[in-house]
């Protein structure tokens, strides 16, 4: 294979950032289909079609979003080589997350420990809705979704979902509302609850209640793990949550377990879009995690 040529990148980058290659002809004081040109021969240099027209507008395809992230590693090392005289490194890849603004951050970082230490690689991590981080997914502005409820999925949706971890869920609270804590039945009847305001969590303790014939009493409805593992330390009642959630207060002895609630489990996914070019970093880290719960 022949050595790319950086003169076609470097058109391909411009035009792919102006978002017109009328402009960007303008702007580098180039034809217009001498530009194109370039661009073509870039394309059948790499094998794959970087833009698709539709209309007037230019719009990236998937080789073309990849190619676009390598543009700007090079270009942005090689302004560091010009700024400080000095070789770089190699180009550091890129991990693009979305997580589910609720979800538990010891989970989310537990995930991405295999790569947080790396200096090759660099991880952005963005915290939205379910509905947003799903659209970033297929807009390929993110390589992967964690969540904690496996999205709808049907023969338009490009989504896989891959199980992570299924973590038990308990009550949890301070020692000192736990001094006599008595059998799961007496805690749900006689301590205030902490309890998540929707979700399979939410229905499991539901359906347990009612089976067991308990009207808890909730103090509070919380969407936010991170709230309610506050509101548990702040001694208002008893959370249910994963233990994960609040590993490092169980560990300190600020929080105590009392008891896991039976047939209730919280279920943690990386969602994926079905890519012709995955990003690498996804294959390890998806096989670090399969190693570790078959230890």
């Amino acid at each position: 294979m022949r050595d790319l040529n950086y003169h076609h990148l470097r058109y391909f980058h411009a035009v792919a950032h102006d978002g017109n290659l009328t402009r960007t002809a303008e702007h580098i004081n180039l034809s217009q289909s001498a530009l194109s040109a370039q661009i073509r021969t870039l394309e059948k240099h790499l094998g794959q079609a970087l833009f698709e027209r539709r209309g007037r507008q230019l719009h990236l395809t998937e080789a073309g979003r990849i190619a676009l992230d390598y543009a700007d590693t090079i270009f942005a090392a090689g302004d560091e080589l010009v700024a400080t005289l000095q070789a770089t490194g190699r180009a550091r890849q890129i991990l693009r997350v979305g997580a589910l603004a609720t979800l538990s951050r010891n989970f989310q970082i537990g995930f991405l420990r295999p790569v947080l230490a790396r200096p090759d690689v660099e991880v952005t991590l963005r915290s939205a809705g379910m509905a947003e981080l799903l659209q970033g997914l297929e807009a390929l502005s993110v390589d992967v979704v964690l969540i904690n409820q496996r999205p709808a999925q049907d023969a338009m949706t490009p989504f896989v979902a891959h199980k992570l971890a299924e973590q038990r869920v308990s009550l949890v609270g301070t020692p000192t509302r736990l001094q006599d804590r008595g059998t799961l039945a007496d805690l749900l009847s006689s301590q205030t609850m902490i309890v998540p305001s929707h979700g399979s969590v939410r229905s499991g303790f539901d359906a347990l209640t009612d089976r067991l014939g308990i009207r808890p009493q909730i103090v509070a409805e919380v969407d936010d793990m991170a709230m309610m593992r506050l509101l548990a330390r702040e001694d208002i009642g008893l959370a249910v949550l994963p233990p994960i959630v609040v590993k490092h207060e169980l560990e300190s002895g600020h929080l105590v377990e009392a008891d896991s609630l039976p047939g209730i489990a919280e279920i943690f996914y990386a969602v994926t879009a079905k890519r012709r070019f995955p990003n690498p970093l996804l294959r390890s880290l998806l096989r670090a995690t399969e190693s570790r719960h078959q230890q």
